[in-house]
C-alpha cells in the first residue's frame, strides 16, 4: 500500500512547519474525487485529504496538509494512483435481507451465481440442505432464481422442488423477491388448495390451463401477497443464530461494497425492535437508516411506533415509512397503464399487472397520516400506474398538510417504468426518483423481449430526464434483490449495457459519471437529510470514505464495471479491506439472540 510510517517527514523530506495540527490520517498521492454538490468533471482535484477526530479537516494543497497537519503520529497513506471518494450511500436497500442473501443457498444467475436451469437450482438447495444452517433450517431456501436467465426459461414448479424434498418445505425465491416457488410440503404448510382463492394484492398460480380460480390445483408459483407468507414462514425456521447473524453479515456486504450508509427498508415495526435492539448490543460499524411499513406504522395505535429522528443512537436511527403500491416488473406484476408485451399463462388479454393497494383513499391516508406526523415517506412505485396513483395522493396530502410546502423529500421507489411527464410531476412535487438503476444491465434483454418491447424498455430507469431538469435523483441496489454492487450501479448508469445480449438499452438515457457518483454519494445524503455531514469530501463532514481501485471519472465507462473496493472508512476508521482485515468479520455481538423475521421487500 506502500503508506508512509507515521512521522514527522512527507515524501520529500521536508519536515512539518510549527506549530501545526496532528491530523490522525493524510491522503495523497492518488485521484480525490470530492462529489461536492456543485462539483464539474473538468474542476481541479485536490491532492491531499486531512482527517481528525473522524471528521474532514483539510482538502486541498498537499504541502499546505503536510505543513499545517502532519505530526509525528499522523498516519500518512499514499494511495498509489487509486482514488479516493465519499462513501457510498445506499438509498435504497434492506440490510437483513442482504444477511439473508449471504445465509440461503445462492440461486443467482451469472455474475452473481452459477445457475443456469431447474437442475442446477436444485442441486444448489440440495447441497444447502446439508450445510450446519439448512439442516437445523425448518425449511429448505434458496435465494435470486430468475426465470429469464434459466435454460427452460419459466419458474420452478411443485413438482421441481419435490424432487428436491417431500419431507421438508421447499422455497425457491425469485430474484425480485416479489414471486416464489414452493414444493406440495410446503403448500400443505401454507394451507394452499384449490379451493384456495388468490389474496387481495397477489396470485397463487394454478396448474396450466385457462383454469377459472379459486379452482385450479396450485402449481407451486407464489406472487406478491400470496407469497409473502411463505417468505415469513420459511425464513422465521432458520435457526437462532442464523437470525441474530442477519444484521451483521449485511453490515460486512454493505462495507465491502463502500457503503458507509445503508438501508433496512420497510421494516415491519417488529423487526425494526430487532435492529434497534442488536445495537444495543453492539454499535453497528457504518450507519442503518429504517423505514418502517406505512400500512403497519400508521395502522398502529401508538402514538409515534417509528420514533423517526436525525439523529443516530448507535448507528441505528429510523427516519420514516415506506409504502407498497405494487409489484415487479421482471416478474411481470408491476401495474401499467399499458399491456405487457407478453403476459403471463392464465392471465387475461391485455393483462397489465395489478396493485398492491386497490382502493386510492387508503394510498392517501397513508400518505396523510405520515405527514402529519413528519415521517418521511418512501413508496415502492414500479409500474407507471403504480406512480400515477402515487402522485395523485401526494399531490393531495402535501395541498393538505401544514405548511404545504415543508422540505418532505419524499421519494418515488424504483420509479421503474415513470414517463417523462410523471419525471415532470416529481419535479413540480419535490419527489426524489430513487432508480433501480441495475435493471439495465440485469433485465433489460428481458424487458425488450418479453416485458415491455424495444420501445418502452429504452426509458426504464431514465435518469436523464431527471438530469436534464436539474433534479436530484438517487440510485439505488435493492439487495437482496441484487448485490449490493455499488460499482454495478455506476456502470449501469452510465453505460446501460444489457447482461446477454450487450446492447445499449435506451442511449439517451445514459448520464456521466459524475451524476452516477452523485446518485450514491451527495445526492443519496440529500434524501436523507444528512447533505450537511455527509455525502462528499469537503471539510467539517464526516470522514465517510471509500478506496477504489480506479477513477470512475476517468476510465473508459466500459471500464467502470472493472473497478473494485479497495477500503471502506467510516468516520476515519477502516471498516473493511480487500487485504481482509478482522473489519470485513460480522458484527461480533450480533450472535446474541434477537426477534427479527424477514418480511419480502422489493
Amino acid at each position: 500500500m506502500n503508506d508512509q510510517p507515521a512521522g514527522t517527514t512527507d515524501d520529500s523530506g521536508a519536515r512539518p512547519s510549527a506549530p501545526y495540527e496532528e491530523a490522525d490520517v493524510l491522503f495523497h498521492g492518488g485521484e480525490i474525487v470530492t462529489a461536492a454538490a456543485d462539483s464539474r468533471e473538468s474542476d481541479p482535484r485536490p491532492e491531499a485529504v486531512a482527517v481528525k477526530d473522524g471528521v474532514i479537516v483539510h482538502v486541498g494543497d498537499h504541502r499546505e496538509a503536510v505543513d499545517r497537519w502532519q505530526g509525528p503520529r499522523t498516519q500518512v497513506r499514499d494511495l498509489a494512483g487509486r482514488a479516493l471518494l465519499p462513501g457510498f450511500i445506499d438509498a435504497h436497500g434492506h440490510l437483513g435481507g442482504i444477511g439473508l442473501q449471504a445465509t440461503l443457498a445462492n440461486l443467482l444467475a451469472d455474475p452473481d451465481g452459477d445457475v443456469t436451469d431447474i437442475a442446477s437450482l436444485q442441486d444448489k438447495l440440495r447441497a444447502w440442505a446439508k450445510t450446519p444452517v439448512g439442516a437445523f433450517s425448518q425449511w429448505i431456501i434458496g435465494f435470486g432464481y430468475d426465470d429469464a436467465m434459466l435454460a427452460e426459461g419459466r419458474h420452478p414448479t411443485r413438482e421441481d422442488l419435490d424432487a428436491v424434498s417431500t419431507t421438508k418445505p421447499v422455497l425457491a425465491i425469485h430474484q425480485s423477491f416479489h414471486l416464489g416457488a414452493v414444493n406440495s410440503r410446503g403448500l400443505r404448510e401454507l394451507g394452499y388448495t384449490r379451493a384456495t382463492a388468490d389474496p387481495d394484492g397477489g396470485v397463487i398460480r394454478r396448474q396450466s390451463g385457462p383454469v377459472a380460480r379459486p379452482f385450479g390445483e396450485p402449481n407451486g408459483v407464489l406472487e406478491e401477497t400470496a407469497f409473502n407468507p411463505a417468505s415469513e414462514k420459511a425464513t422465521a425456521g432458520l435457526p437462532l443464530t442464523a437470525l441474530a447473524a442477519l444484521f451483521g453479515k449485511g453490515v460486512a456486504s454493505a462495507a465491502s461494497f463502500g457503503f458507509t450508509t445503508v438501508q433496512e427498508g420497510g421494516a415491519t415495526l417488529k423487526n425494526l425492535k430487532a435492529l434497534r435492539d442488536a445495537a444495543a448490543l453492539v454499535p453497528f460499524k457504518i450507519d442503518v437508516v429504517a423505514y418502517a411499513r406505512a400500512d403497519e406504522a400508521t395502522a398502529s395505535p401508538e402514538p409515534d411506533p417509528v420514533r423517526a429522528s436525525q439523529d443516530y443512537e448507535r448507528g441505528v436511527r429510523a427516519a420514516g415509512v415506506k409504502m407498497y403500491l405494487d409489484g415487479s416488473p421482471q416478474g411481470r406484476t408491476a401495474w401499467l397503464t399499458e399491456p405487457y408485451l407478453e403476459r403471463p399463462e392464465g392471465t387475461p388479454e391485455g393483462y397489465r399487472g395489478y396493485p398492491t393497494v386497490e382502493d386510492p383513499k387508503i394510498v392517501l391516508d397513508q400518505v396523510r397520516a405520515a405527514y402529519a406526523k413528519a415521517w418521511q415517506v418512501l413508496a415502492h412505485v414500479n409500474g407507471d400506474a403504480a406512480i400515477d396513483q402515487f402522485v395523485e395522493a401526494v399531490k393531495t396530502a402535501a395541498a393538505e398538510a401544514e405548511p404545504a410546502d415543508a422540505d418532505r423529500r419524499t421519494v418515488a421507489i424504483h420509479a421503474q417504468t415513470a414517463r417523462e411527464d410523471q419525471i415532470a410531476a416529481f419535479s413540480r412535487l419535490g419527489i426524489i426518483p430513487s432508480f433501480f438503476s441495475m435493471h439495465t444491465y440485469y433485465w433489460g434483454d428481458w424487458y425488450r423481449k418479453t416485458v415491455l418491447g424495444p420501445e418502452r424498455a429504452a426509458t426504464i430507469s431514465p435518469a436523464r430526464w431527471a438530469v436534464d431538469r436539474q433534479m436530484i435523483y438517487t440510485s439505488h441496489h435493492d439487495a437482496p434483490v441484487a448485490l449490493p454492487n455499488s460499482i454495478a450501479i455506476l456502470s449501469s448508469q452510465v453505460t446501460r449495457r444489457t447482461r446477454t445480449d450487450q446492447v445499449v438499452l435506451g442511449p439517451e438515457q445514459c448520464v456521466s459519471a459524475l451524476d452516477a457518483v452523485k446518485s450514491i454519494t451527495v445526492h443519496a445524503a440529500h434524501q436523507y437529510f444528512e447533505q450537511d455531514r455527509k455525502g462528499s469530501i469537503e471539510v467539517g463532514k464526516l470522514a465517510d470514505l471509500v478506496i477504489l481501485s480506479a477513477n470512475p471519472l476517468t476510465v473508459p465507462p466500459e471500464q467502470i464495471k472493472d473497478i473494485r473496493v479497495a477500503e471502506t472508512i467510516k468516520r476515519g476508521t477502516t471498516v473493511h479491506s480487500a487485504a481482509g482485515t478482522k473489519a470485513d468479520d460480522p458484527e461480533p455481538g450480533l450472535e446474541a439472540p434477537i426477534d427479527y423475521q424477514w418480511h419480502g421487500c422489493c
